[in-house]
């Protein structure tokens, strides 16, 4: 049996569509809290898992910067709990552990640096599932978007229906994500994951080319054929609590290697994304 923590993040809601639910079980922060151990211990030894994909965390990075414990108890403390318990894990991390000084796409093999509270903690559970588990995959994203809850796509969907024109920041750069190709990249990893005897490996997934929040924001725009329009600004002028890598696009040549993952373009999947159900 699979365990999927976090079952009502936007990656867990796309491997519902893509997991066998006779063989998956979907829990949510009410029905597991990652960071309490007891909590974890007794689902571990009540079901027989098999594996564990950690979908659950602490992803508000501005407010983040005020609610520290909050991020470290789910970001930190949770995955270490879901390592300790000896299953084989996928954890999910983000682009938010570097700095963004790179002007080339940041490999496995480069220096983190968080410039926020929100990527230090990430940082952190990349650390302590590594310290305290065997048999450990993780995977970084970057720019998650889905149908459910809150993200870029529907914030941009929802302001554009209700104002003629929105601010964007147009020099931040990176490779946003459609969640379901990050669950298809998952499934497909999984058997050879679990087949192996032992593992601590660290990948890059995200859709690929780059872009800016803006050229992002205006495919939303376009693809939907909303009149709204942008106004581009720079990162400086958003004015937001946490500060964040004005370049985190990430190097997916390994993930792609190691288990032939198809990647497709960012604005590919988000076409596919308006004309799927």
């Amino acid at each position: 049996m699979i365990l999927v923590s976090g079952a009502a993040s936007q990656l867990a809601q796309e491997l519902k569509y893509l997991l066998a639910p006779e063989k998956t079980l979907f829990l949510d922060r009410f029905q597991l809290d990652i960071s309490n151990a007891d909590s974890v211990a007794d689902v571990v030894r009540r079901y027989p898992v098999e594996c564990i994909i950690n979908c659950a965390a602490y992803t508000n990075v501005d407010a983040a910067e005020h609610d520290e414990e909050m991020a470290y108890s789910v970001n930190v403390r949770g995955p270490a709990n879901l390592a300790r318990t000896g299953v084989p894990l996928i954890h999910i991390s983000t682009d938010y552990v570097f700095d963004g000084q790179m002007t080339r796409p940041y490999t496995e093999n480069d220096i983190p640096n968080p410039l926020s509270v929100y990527g230090c903690t990430k940082l952190q559970s990349e650390q302590v599932v590594l310290e305290n588990s065997k048999h450990v995959l993780i995977i970084r994203t970057s720019g998650l978007y889905s149908r459910y809850g809150k993200n870029f796509v529907n914030t941009i969907t929802r302001l554009a229906q209700s104002q003629s024109s929105i601010r964007v920041v147009s020099d931040q750069i990176m490779t946003p994500t459609w969640a379901r190709d990050l669950a298809r990249a998952i499934v497909e990893i999984l058997p050879k994951f679990c087949s192996f005897s032992h593992c601590k490996e660290l990948y890059h997934f995200s859709n690929a080319s780059p872009c800016s929040w803006y050229e992002f924001a205006n495919a939303i725009i376009k693809l939907q054929q909303f009149s709204c329009s942008l106004i581009p600004i720079r990162l400086e002028e958003y004015k937001a609590a946490a500060i964040r890598p004005l370049y985190s696009v990430l190097d997916t040549s390994k993930i792609e290697r190691d288990f032939a993952v198809s990647i497709p373009a960012w604005y590919h999947s988000l076409a596919q994304f308006f004309a799927s159900p």
